[in-house]
């Protein structure tokens, strides 16, 4: 095993006089062409090319000596730091450490950043990273080759935001541009970048303050509660709908940053708003042009993002993005049958009648899902006289794909 290992990060800027030290002394040094390339690294010592970060850590712990592993920016930030420090390695890990690639990039648009949300981009991951994007106001993506500008600027079709693409930061051929992300793909960016996604309403409060206390979303933003009571719609969720089944649909459903959500027939919007209140990206459907207004306004007033699409499902699904839960306000089995072809990883919907339930189930079971259904029954109560005021029935059905993860 080597003796000691240290990783230092590297901005661009002059080494440190620890981080000069450290190379000084190294038998071995791990890192990209560009770091190797450095006039610090001695001539002696044992060089690797940094591709995976597994297969170094291997060579490392192999090692008899001193090892130094460079990387660009801050290495404990989404960094080789984690890979380094996993327990079948054994690696006593020291980290000399430089200004991030992401405080680079919101120093360079002479932005903050503590209430920026900070996602990577593999190719693996890059659905996910674009719903972050559609989901929040300010997002950070640390790209990568296959996942960058252009892709992101292409999933996010139909959402308008504006990029800030920092290329190469710290280097000679440092650029930064920005573009609508619409136009995104229109350019061939360098890697390593960084791109920072800005756009769509503020939340509530933010004019005038001074400063948050928690970096990224702010879990007191908004108004207080797990779901917000049916006045913050406007006191109708729409036909056959009441607080405790949405708050039940979205209990089956859990959205989750990260996730897209679909709600087709989203009516007052309720169940679309308390998603995106979630931290998921949002895509409510409505074949109403007053439903899609109201939900619109209502998701301004609350500081939250949504796509608003007017259309008639099934058919307006056809275009849609891939999503990983669904709620089907509206619009019965053929509706359902529908979304199931496209294999979300849960569904959930509600029916008024036995039968209608009894429908959806089967046709869900035949596409492979797991299937359950509840009776819910809820009696509204006047408190000044204890007397009912309001009784609902309704069948609450979701489906679970029982061979992908949850």
């Amino acid at each position: 095993m080597a003796d000691r290992v240290t990783v230092i990060g590297w901005d661009g800027s002059p080494l440190t006089a620890a981080a000069r030290a450290a190379l000084g002394a190294a038998t071995l040094v791990a890192g990209a062409a560009h770091h190797l390339a450095l006039p610090e690294v001695p001539a002696g010592a044992e060089r690797i090319r940094l591709g995976s970060v597994a297969l170094a850590a291997r060579r490392i712990a192999a090692h008899r000596g001193t090892a130094v592993v460079l990387a660009d920016g801050d290495p404990g930030f989404f960094g080789v730091v984690r890979t380094l420090r996993a327990p079948e390695f054994g690696l006593e890990v020291e980290v000399v450490p430089a200004v991030s690639s992401v405080a680079a990039a919101f120093a360079r648009a002479g932005m903050p950043w503590d209430d920026a949300q900070v996602v990577v981009a593999h190719r693996r991951t890059l659905r996910r990273a674009v719903n972050v994007c559609r989901a929040h106001t300010k997002v950070a993506v640390l790209t990568s080759p296959g996942a960058g500008p252009a892709e992101l600027g292409l999933l996010l079709e139909g959402v308008h935001r504006s990029f800030v693409i920092c290329e190469e930061l710290g280097t000679e051929r440092e650029r930064v541009t920005v573009v609508t992300s619409d136009k995104a793909a229109d350019h061939t960016w360098r890697d390593p970048n960084v791109v920072i996604v800005l756009g769509g309403p503020a939340r509530p409060g933010t004019a005038g303050e001074t400063g948050g206390w928690i970096a990224g979303r702010d879990p007191s933003a908004g108004p207080r509660g797990w779901t917000l009571p049916a006045e913050a719609y406007g006191g109708d969720l729409g036909e056959g709908e009441n607080q405790l089944l949405r708050d039940s649909q979205l209990a089956r459903l859990g959205p989750r940053v990260g996730d897209l959500v679909w709600d087709i027939g989203c009516g007052s919007g309720a169940f679309a708003i308390e998603a995106a209140r979630a931290g998921a990206a949002v895509i409510a459907v409505d074949s109403d042009r007053t439903a899609c207004a109201r939900t619109d306004a209502t998701a301004r007033r609350l500081g939250v993002q949504l796509q608003i699409v007017h259309g008639t499902a099934p058919h307006i699904l056809e275009n849609l993005p891939e999503p990983d839960v669904v709620r089907v306000g509206g619009g019965g089995a053929a509706v359902v049958s529908a979304v199931a072809d496209r294999r979300p990883q849960r569904i959930v919907t509600h029916a008024a009648t036995r039968d209608a339930a009894e429908l959806i189930g089967r046709d869900l079971t035949e596409h492979g899902y797991g299937v359950e259904c509840a009776l819910l029954q809820s009696v509204e109560l006047d408190t000044r006289a204890w007397t009912e005021k309001e009784r609902s029935v309704a069948f609450l059905l979701s489906g679970v794909l029982p061979r992908r993860s949850a």
